[in-house]
């Protein structure tokens, strides 16, 4: 059992490094955009739609789906039907690799893990683990109208997406409660639910004050409250450092008229 384990975090960080690969941000470069400093600074596809248009929108979506489908596929029907996995087994494995694209997408490396949000993953992360033909096809279908009824109604897309991500606790439990497995895949989607409403704090808080931007809206009171909350974030962790920078500048000065009158 422990070889099973080993590939399943080998393809964890396999997972990684393939959902650390960020379409936006890559998108941005190319056409002179720093989408990290426009719109909301989010990497993801709204933002993408927001800042770049309607194509760039497009384009991060469908990279940030093929980058999560491309080693979950392969993991499930290619690794683990060569191995002889049961379906439980299999859904697991694949999980804990589309675990490890989620978590490249949202906290990449080389972004000082500043990423996306994580709903174009793990909308493919769920087709590529649940489309069994079972009640996991009737689930996606049902998620999926659910989705596009809340957005287009509210026309929020965070909304629509924190709702739908309960797919994945409720799936295992309706699909693995009396497997072997079950904790282990019920851990797993709370992992994914847990840190997808980790990231969305900012958009919850918004949505409970009624300051959460909706979908197509230009640009206004909204997104400046969305970057005014980022700034300043980022200048009470600057205002942190230079407290802490005067403290120890201090400390030396003393110890230095210290030693003088000694």
């Amino acid at each position: 059992m422990w070889y099973e384990w080993l590939m399943a975090g080998l393809f964890l960080i396999v997972g990684y490094f393939f959902g650390s690969i960020s379409t936006g941000y890559f998108l941005g470069v190319r056409h002179g955009h720093d989408i990290q400093s426009e719109g909301s600074g989010n990497i993801g596809t709204t933002n993408a739609l927001r800042t770049m248009g309607k194509a760039a929108g497009a384009i991060t979506f469908l990279g940030d789906l093929a980058k999560a489908f491309i080693p979950t596929l392969l993991v499930r029907f290619l690794y683990c039907s060569k191995m002889g996995y049961g379906e439980d087994l299999t859904y697991i494995v694949t999980l804990i690799t589309g675990l490890g694209v989620f978590m490249g997408h949202i906290y990449p490396f080389y972004l000082h893990f500043k990423g996306g949000k994580g709903i174009a993953v793990s909308a493919a992360v769920i087709v590529a683990t649940s489309a069994d033909g079972g009640i996991g096809v009737w689930m996606i279908f049902i998620g999926l109208a659910l989705f596009i009824l809340i957005v287009g109604i509210t026309r929020y897309v965070s909304l629509g997406s924190l709702v739908v991500l309960w797919y994945f606790p409720i799936y295992i439990v309706l699909k693995f409660m009396d497997s072997p497995y079950f904790p282990l895949a019920f851990c797993l989607g709370m992992i994914f639910l847990t840190l997808s409403y980790i990231k969305h704090a900012g958009n919850i808080k918004r949505l409970l004050n009624g300051t959460e931007r909706k979908l197509f809206e230009k640009k206004d009171k909204v997104e400046v409250e969305e970057q005014a909350e980022d700034q300043t974030g980022n200048q009470a962790e600057d205002e942190e450092e230079d407290i802490k920078e005067t403290e120890t500048g201090s400390e030396t000065e003393e110890d230095e008229e210290t030693e003088e009158k000694e």
